[in-house]
């Protein structure tokens, strides 16, 4: 019985590293920005495009998993969609903006909305 508990225990252990490890590989796949500023970016700057029966559509952290936003932006999907909007945006407010997303999406420990 007492084997069984010891197992159990490492089993149990094992499983959070790993659980935290993930979660420490996952958040570190956008650096650099500073997701609270880039809360009160994706306000100033996005949101006017981004709400329900905006050109854009409505867009908030929630609207996509953390790989999703990791491949939105590798891809640059946003400027092949609305041409040169982040021309607009100097790089450092974009890696902000774009921490805020990655940091809140859909699947990250913390998910949350622009305010929206």
């Amino acid at each position: 019985m007492k084997s069984c508990l010891n197992s159990l225990k490492v089993s149990a252990l094992t499983l959070l590293i790993i659980g935290l490890v993930t979660i420490s590989v996952a958040h570190a796949a956008i650096e650099g920005g500073d997701a609270k500023k880039g809360k009160k970016l994706a306000k100033e700057k996005c949101k006017y495009c981004h709400v329900a029966g905006a050109e854009g559509g409505t867009i908030t952290p929630l609207s996509k998993t953390q790989r999703q936003w990791e491949r939105f932006y590798s891809k640059d999907k946003h400027n092949k969609k609305a041409p040169g909007t982040w021309d607009k945006i100097n790089p450092n407010e974009l890696t902000d903006i774009m921490q805020f997303m990655y940091d809140h999406a859909a699947d990250s420990p913390q998910p949350e909305t622009c305010g929206q």
